[in-house]
């Protein structure tokens, strides 16, 4: 029977451990305690018998990993049962490090759950546990269908009953009557012409409302705010402050939302692009790229049935080999020839108020040069102390970055760095072991930048060094310029949205 599963330091402290019996804190605590003391050097077995339990144990850098058995279990099981939960640690941990540990104790926990019932191994390989983890629900994704679908509805109804309330004021004014009221503010409140203002931008403003974007102010509050008086407008604009500090607190997030909070509410047409990169990057701490793969897309929205027969002309200046593929819909011949995205069937239509992805890239490379921000970190050794330089140059000049955060990792219990140079600001989060130095802008203006600091440990100690940033500009040059009508070739209003992400970029 197994009684715990353990990752240990080598000293034998508890970073994680799990219980599959009845046991106290105490009694696990001083069996971990016990278990580096057993141990005898020189020997090759990887097990240690005591008068009550066995331990059975895999060194994992700085770490161990220890099973406690009971002294009749089957040691050959246990050892097969042992590699397995060896296996598991680096699904979830990037670094075998008592930090990294720490931080995802409980996606570890919950693995060891599905290796382990009871004391007794389940049947079970690492996909399996990995599929178990995820707890992907069927019934989830048909509930959020549903609601989605209530939303759609929801919001045609609100357009109908908009239409009807401007038909109504338009009859009233026709008819030199008294216009009816609507949610706060009538005729007695408003002019005749600030009226109508109010029922236009009520239609007009209705197409912005289907993004889903939960920090912009959506149509509705614009025209209250046109037409509301006195206490209406204080309470818009405190509901605006209140939405403004979120945006504020969610600058730091290394996340799509990111990018959303980074530019003011842009006007959205009733044609919108949404242009999205990401880029997942790895180097060497002496130079050279490991990997470097960026994926983009563009995600067409159409909130007006009049414009949902177009053609968008694309431009790609690309010089670095990026490979585009288009929707399985989209003429591909049409594309490849005239650089236009339309349907195969000219006849039908793109699909109104959802994303469509009409076109996407990819690029693949270990080409140095193609690197958009290089960093160069230089830990060096001072008697008990280690000096670090680290700098950072822009080599893609036509890029913006906002909200570059660049992460060093820190030796634990030693104490906060001492600063010296810093371009910029830094945070040192004493929690994680971690010093953040943050940039608000990259640019060709500010294309390089260095900072200095010294702290107690090893070269080591401070790899890998990561970095977030998001951008209004993307990284391959392609750019939806026109957009026009199928039957016509008229051209069409359009409006597009811009972002540039990190999924992954480590200096190793």
């Amino acid at each position: 029977v197994l009684l715990a599963a353990a990752v240990c330091t080598k000293a034998g402290k508890a970073i994680v451990s799990r219980q599959f019996v009845e046991m106290t804190r105490t009694r696990i605590e001083g069996l971990l305690a016990a278990f580096p003391k057993l141990m005898n050097t020189g020997k090759q077995h990887t097990f240690v018998e005591t008068e009550s339990v066995r331990y059975v144990y895999q060194p994992m850098e700085k770490l161990y990993m220890v099973l406690i058995t009971t002294k009749n279990s089957n040691i050959l099981e246990d050892l097969e049962t042992l590699r397995l939960f060896s296996r598991v640690i680096p699904e979830y941990c990037r670094a075998l490090e008592e930090s990294e540990i720490s931080e995802h104790c409980f996606d570890l926990i919950f693995a060891f759950d599905e290796i382990v019932a009871l004391g007794y191994r389940e049947n079970v390989n690492l996909a399996q546990i990995r599929t178990f983890t995820e707890m992907d629900s069927h019934e989830e994704k048909v509930f959020r269908a549903v609601r989605e679908t209530q939303e759609r509805e929801a919001k045609a109804e609100m357009r109908r009953k908009a239409k009807e309330l401007q038909q109504a004021r338009r009859d009233a004014e026709r008819h030199g009557k008294k216009a009816p009221g609507f949610g706060g503010f009538g005729s007695s409140a408003v002019s005749g012409g600030v009226t109508a203002m109010i029922t236009e931008t009520i239609i007009e403003t209705e197409k912005p409302k289907v993004a889903p974007a939960p920090a912009r102010p959506s149509g509705p509050s614009k025209a209250l705010k046109l037409g509301a008086k006195g206490k209406e407008v204080d309470n818009f604009v405190d509901k605006l402050k209140s939405e403004g500090e979120n945006i504020m607190t969610s600058v730091g997030k290394r996340s799509a939302e990111a990018a959303k909070v980074l530019a003011p509410p842009i006007n959205m047409e009733s044609v919108h692009m949404k242009i999205e990169e990401k880029i997942s990057l790895t180097c060497g701490r002496d130079g050279g790229l490991q990997n470097m793969e960026l994926h983009g897309m563009i995600m067409l929205h159409i909130s007006d049935e009049k414009f949902a027969r177009i053609r968008l002309h694309v431009e790609n200046e690309d010089k670095r080999g990026v490979q585009l593929q288009t929707h399985p819909n989209v003429d591909k011949k049409l594309f490849t020839t005239e650089s236009q995205i339309g349907l195969k069937n000219p006849e039908k239509s793109f699909p109104i108020n959802s994303d469509v992805g009409v076109l996407k890239w990819r690029l693949q490379t270990t080409e140095e040069s193609f690197i958009p921000l290089t960093i160069n970190c230089w830990p060096s050794e001072s008697g008990n102390s280690c000096d670090v330089n680290i700098e950072y140059e822009l080599q893609e000049e036509s890029l913006e970055l906002n909200d570059v955060i660049i992460t060093i990792p820190l030796p634990s219990g030693v104490g906060a760095p001492v600063i010296g140079e810093i371009d910029g600001e830094y945070r040192h989060d004493s929690r994680r072991n971690l010093l953040e130095w943050c940039l608000p802008v990259i640019d060709a203006k500010n294309k390089s930048g260095s900072l200095e600091f010294s702290i107690a440990g090893q070269p080591n100690d401070f790899f890998p060094v990561q970095v977030s940033f998001v951008s209004k500009k993307n990284y391959c040059n392609i750019q939806v310029t026109k957009v026009t009508q199928v039957d016509g070739n008229s051209p069409v209003r359009f409006s597009t949205e811009t972002t540039f992400l990190v999924d992954k970029y480590e200096i190793l």
